[in-house]
């Protein structure tokens, strides 16, 4: 059985969110991510609201986190969302930084053909934390050689 090491992120609800909702968890031992959910406002809270085929928004989930510092917490699309509905997110994966402490939102994507409906509580996106490492960027006169060289995109072939 693995033994996972634990890292404590902290989490606070803003003052207008449902402390109903569950907050961020993991749906099985083995889970790389801790499902995130929407946390609407009062007016959203019975009907939900829309997203439009090709159209975005940012759904809140009524968090703010303290992720310990040297890790980043990256948001990621449920597998289940995208095959069903198209259902994606803009900016994946979104990085959320040691040192923010503002509002978390998810930024969805509809790449559906239907509108898809965003439901109070409903899980938007996995969240997994990360080690970070910080690279300290150094300027030279010449690059080592590789066997690929400047070969882009495309280059190392397509099978």
């Amino acid at each position: 059985m693995m033994d996972y090491r634990e890292v404590v992120v902290q989490f606070i609800r803003e003052d207008w969110a449902d402390p109903k909702v569950a907050p961020p968890a993991y749906a099985s031992f083995g889970a790389a991510g801790a499902d995130i959910r929407a946390n609407l406002p009062e007016e959203y809270r019975l009907e939900g609201f829309d997203i439009a085929p090709m159209g975005r928004r940012l759904v809140p989930t009524g968090l703010r986190l303290s992720v310990p510092q040297g890790y980043e917490l990256q948001l990621r699309p449920r597998s289940g969302l995208a095959l069903s509905h198209g259902i994606s997110l803009i900016n994946s994966p979104g990085t959320i930084d040691s040192d923010f402490r503002g509002a978390l939102g998810v930024l969805m994507v509809n790449f559906g053909t239907e509108p898809f409906r965003v439901t109070h509580g409903s899980r938007l996106a996995q969240a997994v934390l990360a080690p970070l490492a910080q690279a300290r960027y150094l300027g030279t006169e010449r690059l080592s050689e590789t066997e690929r060289g400047e070969g882009g995109f495309g280059s190392t072939g397509t099978g």
